[in-house]
């Protein structure tokens, strides 16, 4: 596909012609515009708030504020709220913080993924009695 075929997708899509991906060489610019659109624009198995969601988790975690801007206004448009974007970034914040104790404490992991396991069957034991 050519630049122009791949300008002209984009403003369908987008009103516009990003301005990164104009940076983006041809080599390279439909094998990474048709990952784009798959990953990032195109319905997939993940409903599209909560894959923004997830966006707006990683690119807190990054610290990419190009990302993170995408990725709530994205998210916005999706139908997210102001408390789950905020409940997104605060759950990336809490695992970002248990990955750093348990790696810097040096956690035991066949230990921990037996807990884990062990954990798991209670909670689905738990609810099964609550149905």
């Amino acid at each position: 596909m050519t630049r122009n075929a791949i300008y002209k997708e984009m403003e369908a899509r987008f009103g516009l012609v990003p301005s990164f991906f104009q940076l983006v060489p041809d080599t390279s610019l439909e094998q990474e515009w048709e990952l784009f659109k798959k990953l990032q624009v195109e319905e997939g198995a993940i409903p599209d708030k909560y894959r923004e969601l997830i966006g707006v988790a990683i690119s807190a975690v990054n610290r990419c504020r190009y990302c993170v801007l995408f990725h709530t206004e994205m998210a916005k448009l999706a139908g997210a709220t102001s408390t789950e974007i905020e409940e997104a970034v605060h759950y990336a914040k809490s695992s970002v913080g248990w990955s750093t104790y348990v790696n810097g404490l040096q956690v035991d992991y066949e230990t921990f993924r037996d807990e884990v396991v062990r954990i798991c069957e209670h909670i689905r034991t738990a609810q099964s009695v609550l149905k």
